[in-house]
């Protein structure tokens, strides 16, 4: 079985115009495109079951993990902020909440704002917890890069650039309705 890796070749890849003004002479159509966002898609799909594989014994399931991150990054938030966030119900996130209160990792405060509302903040616990989680998909992902030959390590380096733009990129509109939109 080969690694969407196995394919690279680094010899091609300049990674000294990542991130620089020089244009690429042999830029992507969208066919190949399309290809590399597949290979991409399955490499990703088939690394997450695995760095997700101890949380999930200890009850943090995809979503928690999730919760506890955007927690992490932008907290304290509303409950409302926080579905909003993550894109999912505020119905689905207030009963999550209230597990990770039961885990004992956030905690709950009056907003400053508006005392009718609660703020939700990861305490240190619950950051201690995450970041712990953190370190132990790190250590099994640097086992697996470690399994990898010298030039697919440094393929995979000099990708990073690339793949961190990538994941901060917001997702573009298409133009015009969707097709699932029902108007024609």
């Amino acid at each position: 079985m080969t690694s969407p890796c196995d394919s690279v070749d680094s010899a091609t890849y300049d990674s000294d115009a990542v991130g620089s003004d020089a244009v690429d002479p042999d830029p992507f159509d969208s066919e190949q495109s399309a290809e590399l966002a597949e290979r991409l898609r399955a490499a990703i799909q088939q690394l997450l079951p695995e760095l997700r594989a101890q949380g999930m014994q200890n009850q943090l399931t995809p979503s928690r993990l999730a919760a506890l991150a955007a927690l992490s990054a932008h907290g304290p938030l509303r409950i409302s902020d926080l579905a909003t966030r993550m894109g999912i119900a505020l119905s689905t996130v207030s009963r999550m909440v209230d597990l990770l209160d039961g885990f004992g990792w956030i905690e709950r405060e009056a907003d400053p704002k508006d005392q009718r509302a609660t703020l939700i903040a990861l305490n240190e616990t619950g950051q201690a917890f995450l970041d712990s989680t953190r370190r132990r998909a790190a250590t099994r992902l640097a086992e697996r890069i470690d399994q990898l030959t010298t030039d697919q390590q440094h393929a995979l380096h000099d990708a990073l650039p690339a793949l961190e733009a990538l994941s901060t990129q917001s997702p573009a509109e298409p133009p015009g309705e969707p097709p699932w939109s029902g108007r024609r």
